[in-house]
């Protein structure tokens, strides 16, 4: 009994740190790729001129919870008001909104355009993506189907090694600035819950299977309102 004790031991270990050795690598290798970070007042200034030296197709969004009555949750608010700040400067030419619609009455890319509009960007300059129903799809897709292989990608710092790891798998040239404004509810939990979701992208990353849905291509440098039909 102790034997097997032992060997469960030894193999529960092995797992744990073959997981933190795996997430451990994924932020080691993308960590120089984050270029800056919201700092509330705006987007660091030396950030913008690091986004801007790959010349960015778009600035990916990355989707998460919505609220009732549409309303984008503060972690949502604060990708969107950061990607907005970027577009403003001239960063890139284009915003990609990429989340979850899979439910009826639950689409990210719905708040999350009517959000950017309320702000004043022009409608032919925001792509949605409804198929974005994870990490790995909406990267994925904006290559396979937006046709970009440059971008600057916005979501919270923790999220980012992951999306940059997956970006660099896929053959795109990609950036990240962190909307980090505040500190939310859920913290820990969502880092912890990142480090299984790391190991998990980093073999499809090497594995690059299809996402759930692919489709036509809409190129990022067109108009965008032909996307805003779901």
């Amino acid at each position: 009994m102790r034997r097997i004790l032992r060997a469960l031991t030894i193999i529960i270990a092995a797992a744990i740190l073959l997981v933190f050795g795996m997430s451990g690598f994924v932020t080691m290798t993308t960590s120089k790729y984050i270029v800056g970070m919201d700092r509330g007042d705006g987007v660091d200034p030396a950030a913008i001129e690091a986004c801007r030296e790959i010349d960015p197709q778009c600035i990916l969004v990355l989707g998460c919870a919505v609220w009732e009555n549409n309303e984008p949750s503060p972690m949502l608010r604060e990708r969107l008001d950061t990607a907005i700040a970027l577009y403003r400067q001239g960063v890139a030419p284009k915003l990609l909104l990429s989340g979850d619609n899979s439910e009826k009455y639950y689409s990210e890319p719905d708040c999350m355009l009517a959000y950017t509009l309320k702000q004043g960007v022009p409608p032919e300059d925001i792509f949605l993506d409804f198929a974005g129903f994870s990490t790995y799809d909406s990267i994925y897709r904006a290559k396979a189907v937006f046709r970009a292989d440059r971008m600057i990608v916005v979501t919270q710092k923790y999220h980012l090694f992951r999306a940059l790891k997956i970006s660099g798998d896929l053959g795109i040239t990609a950036r990240g600035v962190a909307s980090n404004q505040e500190k939310h509810e859920g913290r820990y939990f969502r880092e912890a819950r990142e480090v299984l979701a790391r190991c998990k992208d980093l073999v499809k990353g090497k594995m690059k299977p299809e996402p759930t849905f692919l489709g036509d291509e809409i190129p990022v440098d067109g108009d965008g309102t032909v996307t805003h039909v779901n």
